[in-house]
């Protein structure tokens, strides 16, 4: 299902900007905590396209978000950020991401505990 949606997208990303703008539409996934909290981050920049939340890693083959808030399936809450590279750089996004973000805390972001986050 997830790949079919993505699919989709990529298409109408195919169409809204035409193939040789598409090599302008790069993406980029980030783990910061609470992938909500993350994609209202990223939703807010200009030049970003779309922000999906996810989960990345974990050894359990799709687990649903109660079985993920349990902390025992070893993934983490990632955001993949589609961003447009004529608008905005990866340079930028990895800056608003260091600015969101504190590395120093293990499985914790703000007031999110977990090994998700």
């Amino acid at each position: 299902m997830r790949n079919n949606i993505i699919l989709i997208f990529s298409l109408f990303l195919s169409i809204l900007y035409g193939e040789k703008s598409m090599k302008e539409i790069q993406k980029a996934t980030f783990g910061a905590g609470c992938f909500w909290c993350v994609e209202a981050v990223f939703e807010r920049l200009d030049g970003v396209v779309d922000v999906i939340p996810g989960y990345s890693g974990g050894h359990k083959k799709n687990p649903t978000y109660r079985e993920i808030c349990t902390g025992r399936t070893g993934h983490a809450e990632v955001a993949q950020i589609t961003f447009d590279t004529r608008i905005i750089t990866f340079n930028a996004l990895l800056n608003m991401f260091w600015k969101s973000h504190d590395p120093t805390t293990r499985n914790k972001q703000g007031n999110d505990i977990g090994t998700q986050y």
